[in-house]
């Protein structure tokens, strides 16, 4: 099956889940962020993830997590680049996505960033996972703490099927969690959370300084299986 055949590239790069969604399933996305919009040949767009170590979170997310998220990000566009090479070999084209940036969408007043294609979104159609409340995307094998890349391919194939519900409905820890008070439970108030959670030291390193919707959510780590 040509579908278990592109994935198994992914995964054997390095990729710890990868699902498919075709282009049919990206019809409510905004204009311009569309899959065709980047390419106008895309008939699937091939989603991937890594996971973030556990022990990220148990440990004051400035230095430590702020460089394993960039390096998870930099191994999302490698695995994106090589696998990429690789799918063409079957015939097609295919396009790398950044998994974070550059990008360019930026409105300043609100400091609102977009990229090309909504990664989480993208996720949630190609059946990776939900959305929680604090915008997330979680898997039920390793939660919210991963990072996302994806792949445009001219190849036809068949979407993967959507997730179950994984964010738990009552449950509102990560929305009072929030020092800013930017989760609504539906978007995210990016100039509330950047003001605070995004920074430098005086060394001049980024640095993250909240993480706190991610590390309290119940499902940060996924399903327990005990």
């Amino acid at each position: 099956m040509m579908e278990e055949r592109v994935k198994s590239i992914f995964l054997e790069l390095g990729a710890d889940l990868c699902g498919i969604a075709n282009v049919d399933r990206f019809s409510g996305a905004p204009a311009g962020f569309n899959p065709t919009d980047i390419y106008s040949e895309c008939k699937s767009v091939i989603v991937f993830a890594r996971r973030m170590p556990r022990g990220t979170a148990c440990v004051n997310p400035r230095i430590v997590y702020n460089k394993a998220n960039d390096m998870n990000l930099e191994e999302l566009d490698r695995i994106g680049f090589a696998a990429s090479i690789e799918v063409e070999k079957l015939g097609c084209t295919a396009v790398p996505v950044p998994s974070d940036s550059p990008y360019e969408y930026w409105d300043s007043d609100k400091m609102e960033g977009r990229g090309i294609l909504s990664m989480r979104h993208a996720a949630l159609l190609a059946g990776l996972g939900s959305l929680g409340k604090n915008t997330l995307l979680i898997n039920k094998k390793y939660g919210n703490m991963i990072n996302i890349g994806a792949v445009l391919t001219t190849l036809d194939l068949k979407s993967d099927p959507l997730s179950e519900e994984m964010c738990i409905s009552s449950c509102r820890l990560c929305l009072n969690s929030c020092p800013q008070k930017a989760l609504d439970a539906q978007t995210v108030n990016q100039k509330l959370c950047r003001q605070y959670a995004y920074g430098s030291n005086k060394r001049g390193y980024s640095v993250c300084n909240c993480n706190s919707c991610r590390i309290v959510c119940p499902r940060a780590f996924g399903l327990r299986e005990d």
